[in-house]
């Protein structure tokens, strides 16, 4: 089993960034491929990124450009560095971890609980 725990969200203001932030415990994230994902009220999850086993990584076109998905496996964490926030990036974003280089959510195994990320104008 692995858990992951997410951090980082919070109150930014449009055009501003924010780093996320997903602890894994129990298994390597270098082991796994390693999602972020995001929903927001009344939509259904979406893909944002993931970073595969060799360090390859994929973006959704709404955000290629402007987030980074990195893994650092010494501190079995995988971060999401977000730039230029906006307004339709308030979401709740999850880590995921899974075995198959999907952008479904329903191919990935192990979720955090999600943090919020609210943008402002």
């Amino acid at each position: 089993q692995m858990q992951l725990v997410e951090s980082g969200g919070g109150l930014v203001q449009a055009g501003g960034s924010l780093r996320l932030s997903c602890v894994a415990s129990g298994r390597s994230v270098s082991r796994y491929v390693m999602g972020w994902f995001r929903q927001a009220p009344g939509k259904e999850r979406e893909f944002l990124a993931l970073i595969l086993l060799n360090g390859d990584t994929r973006y959704a076109d709404s955000v290629k450009g402007r987030f980074t998905i990195s893994r650092d496996s010494a501190k079995n964490t995988v971060y999401l560095q977000m730039n230029s926030l906006k307004l339709e990036d308030m979401a709740i974003y999850h880590c995921a971890g899974g075995n198959t280089y999907s952008y479904l959510s329903q191919d990935y195994n192990y979720w955090g609980q999600g943090t919020q990320v609210t943008v402002s104008s």
